[in-house]
């Protein structure tokens, strides 16, 4: 039997769509996956560790965004304009991750993986945590 382990986040769409996660990315045996790109609908899966996130706000500003901007189409491989950039930039920097040692808890803003923009697509931004490099996730549109 295999020692990976696969999560499908919302396998059968019906969820209530206020969720926002980040998988951060780790040798953990746990495989999340992902439906994502609005109407595109895209696989994606990512190893690693699943963190909670608490951004309504910033939830509704993804969702205005991907999917009344880009019309839920998906933006994968999309060259992002300078203005749609620092608004997705803006959003991302607003989402909170509370980092913990096990002792002490301290909030963070997380960072917009520029490096991976070219991935970026509804329900799916590669994100830098304070563990590490990530996947924001929330409920896909389609």
């Amino acid at each position: 039997m295999s020692s990976r382990r696969f999560v499908f986040l919302d396998p059968d769409g019906i969820s209530a769509g206020g969720w926002l996660h980040v998988v951060v990315e780790a040798k953990t045996g746990v495989v999340y996956q992902q439906q994502y790109g609005g109407t595109a609908c895209r696989q994606g899966q990512v190893e690693g560790f699943l963190v909670p996130l608490f951004g309504p706000d910033e939830l509704d500003a993804l969702r205005q965004l991907f999917e009344k901007d880009f019309r839920g189409a998906g933006t994968w491989n999309y060259a992002w304009p300078d203005d749609k950039l620092d608004k997705l930039r803006e959003i991302i920097e607003a989402i909170r991750y509370w980092a913990s040692d096990g002792a002490t808890e301290e909030p963070h803003a997380l960072r917009l993986d520029e490096s991976r923009i070219r991935e970026a697509d509804e329900a799916w931004v590669r994100v830098i945590t304070p563990d590490g490099p990530g996947v924001l996730l929330w409920f896909n549109s389609d």
